[in-house]
């Protein structure tokens, strides 16, 4: 019997079940709902990285466990699951939120909790000068939308846009700073048309842009509504090209032949990925056949960053902030597969924007801006 004990105990301790603890960090993202595409992409970046670590030993010897919790990028589902992380004690971190609505629903109850979060997507420009507590590795609107209004006019040359929007902060936050850079390009805005979320015919806003002759249609929104965009203004036979920003950079693009020539701003772009991406990318292709989005690189990184504060001071959720505050330059920065991030006084980090366009049913990289 006592060899016996001592044989199923060797068999516990082998078989991966002897770790001490379970660390887990929070995942807040839209996991359903119109945009799942883009909350799978946080889960396989947030479950790689997890995967990775543990076959490593783990968080010093303590496996780790991403949470994720569906919040459907709307604000009140965020407020609500923000809750819950936030008195969650076993939660010490989270990333998340997705989008730029939900993360500044649930900023106010995370800086309330003294509960850390890095979110790998919200670019609204608001975000980190309201908490101490929220960090994201990605660009903010106000240099995405400079950088969009100098790539049409440096390197596409047109003259006449107009620009249709979604109510939301996201997308009303990208438009104002294209805008004011437009302007001082003397690029022609020609008009704006808004929508929501829950719009489906185009057609008449279209149809005032159609009548205007832009040269390009700026659609600062989601990729479930641009798809339904581009159908409807092929129909109405309007020729201008259409351009968007991170929000459109999603696969789903590919399945409307109407989107061919579209263009988009993103943070990631595998062929100009440094050499700490490659193994990242090559896994990625192995496992599930295509390139990685962006949302899943930046995910993946975050979730490295709040691995890296947990290992060196732990799970006080403010020794934690602490830590990621201390991230300040590009000495003691991040090195992931994204490149280096190292954060503002607000959270805020400094990262490049790339270029990709539709061709032929696939996601090319474009002419970048030199």
């Amino acid at each position: 019997m006592k060899k016996l004990l001592i044989l199923l105990v060797s068999i516990f301790f082998l078989t991966g079940s002897a770790w001490a603890k379970t660390i887990k960090i929070g995942v807040a993202g839209p996991f359903t709902g119109p945009l799942a595409s883009f909350g799978e992409q946080l889960k396989i970046g947030a479950t790689m990285k997890a995967a990775e670590v543990n076959a490593a030993g783990g968080i010093n010897g303590n496996k780790v466990e991403p949470v994720f919790m569906d919040e459907l990028c709307d604000p009140k589902e965020a407020a609500t699951v923000g809750t819950k992380l936030a008195n969650d004690k076993n939660i010490s971190i989270v990333i998340g939120h997705l989008c730029s609505s939900s993360t500044l629903a649930a900023l106010p109850i995370y800086r309330s909790a003294k509960l850390p979060a890095i979110s790998p997507t919200s670019t609204n420009v608001s975000i980190g000068k309201m908490s101490p507590y929220y960090f994201r590795n990605v660009y903010r609107d106000d240099f995405q939308g400079l950088f969009l209004a100098q790539y049409i006019k440096k390197v596409k040359n047109f003259k006449k846009v107009a620009i249709f929007y979604e109510v939301n902060d996201y997308s009303m936050g990208l438009m104002s700073a294209f805008m004011k850079e437009a302007l001082k390009l003397k690029i022609n805005i020609l008009g704006t048309e808004a929508y929501t979320n829950e719009t489906t015919d185009f057609k008449p806003q279209l149809t005032k842009f159609k009548m205007m002759r832009p040269d390009a249609i700026f659609v600062p929104g989601y990729h479930p509504q641009a798809l339904l965009i581009a159908s409807q203004a092929a129909s109405l036979g309007i020729k201008a090209k259409m351009f968007g920003a991170d929000g459109l950079d999603n696969p789903t693009m590919l399945d409307n032949p109407d989107t061919d020539g579209l263009f988009v701003t993103t943070p990631f772009l595998v062929e100009s990925a440094g050499p700490a991406a490659k193994s990242f990318i090559a896994k990625h292709r192995k496992d599930r056949g295509e390139d990685p989005g962006w949302m899943t690189a930046n995910t993946y990184d975050a979730f490295g960053m709040a691995v890296q504060a947990i290992k060196a001071v732990g799970e006080n959720r403010v020794k934690i902030r602490d830590y990621l505050a201390g991230i300040n330059s590009k000495e003691n920065g991040y090195d992931g597969v994204t490149g280096l991030t190292y954060f503002d006084g607000n959270g805020d980090c400094l990262k490049s924007a790339y270029v990709k366009e539709i061709k032929d049913g696939k996601w090319i990289s474009a002419q970048q801006m030199q």
